[in-house]
């Protein structure tokens, strides 16, 4: 399943996500949790539930739904699996232990990718690398960085210049190692300030070279710079099909020169990997 960008769309917003459906997302996320008021809940489950019945081709359609300890998840379960979704997009979860009880509210027959938010309270940040015993289960791996910082009294998770501060670089690096560990897809987290597009293809780059291979967004002016950013450039295919070639004409070999650059079984891994994710394009 190709993931690069990820848009949430409010799921009491049947207009928003009629014109989310259009957009060049590799996936929607029908919010259940932040973005619907309390009062707002059962409404925002039937329309997200008209939406996966009638859906026709378009982006994949993930559901974030509540927490699996507050009183609106067994509603959001029960409404919504039946009528299909790609995805679900679990908040607050800690670790590998909150995934399984999540599965042990799905039906038996039914199998659907989890997508978790990995750190948005202290405990789950410990639980980063856990995720391998689940994997097959897993979409992804994400990340936010809101909720942590408000749960241990922080001003904020960011620098003036919009970087993240120590302790929240921290989160999104082990939230990247915890992905790979586990074999799944990391996902980087939103870009808060939807009007500086310089800004996000910076920050997304950033990235992409970092190892993530997609990007949450929260506004739809955001899906092309993030389509951009994780999808590779003929450039860079280019290359990688060189370093495979150059391995395969010289079996055996640990370590040869390419461009007057050495390149070893990193390299060959790293250009295979790249060539991998290109074929689901």
């Amino acid at each position: 399943m190709r993931l690069r960008s990820l848009l949430f769309v409010p799921g009491d917003r049947a207009d928003r996500i009629a014109k989310a459906q259009g957009l060049a997302a590799d996936a929607l996320i029908l919010d259940l949790e932040d973005s619907v008021a309390a009062q707002n809940k059962q409404v925002a489950r039937e329309n997200i539930a008209s939406v996966l019945k009638s859906s026709s081709g378009g982006p994949k359609l993930f559901v974030r739904i509540n927490p699996l300890d507050g009183e609106f998840a067994a509603d959001d379960i029960a409404q919504i699996v039946p009528a299909g979704p790609d995805g679900l997009v679990l908040p607050k979860c800690e670790g590998s232990h909150t995934v399984e009880a999540l599965l042990a509210l799905l039906p038996a027959d039914v199998r659907i990718p989890i997508l978790p938010i990995a750190t948005e309270t202290p405990r789950a940040v410990f639980g980063l690398g856990s995720y391998a015993g689940c994997g097959s289960h897993l979409a992804g791996l994400t990340w936010g960085a809101e909720d942590l910082p408000s749960s241990v009294g922080a001003v904020t998770s960011r620098e003036e210049d919009g970087s993240f501060t120590p302790p929240y670089e921290l989160a999104r690096s082990l939230t990247l190692f915890g992905a790979h560990a586990a074999g799944v897809a990391a996902i980087e987290t939103v870009f808060p300030s939807i009007h500086d597009l310089a800004a996000l293809r910076a920050y997304a780059s950033r990235g992409a070279r970092d190892g993530f291979t997609g990007m949450m967004a929260i506004h739809p002016s955001q899906v092309p710079v993030i389509n951009a950013a994780f999808t590779p450039s003929a450039a860079a295919l280019e290359h990688a099909r060189r370093v495979v070639a150059a391995f395969a004409d010289n079996p055996g070999v640990g370590a040869l020169q390419l461009d007057g650059k050495m390149i070893d079984a990193p390299h060959l891994k790293m250009a295979q990997a790249l060539l991998a994710r290109s074929d689901q394009d």
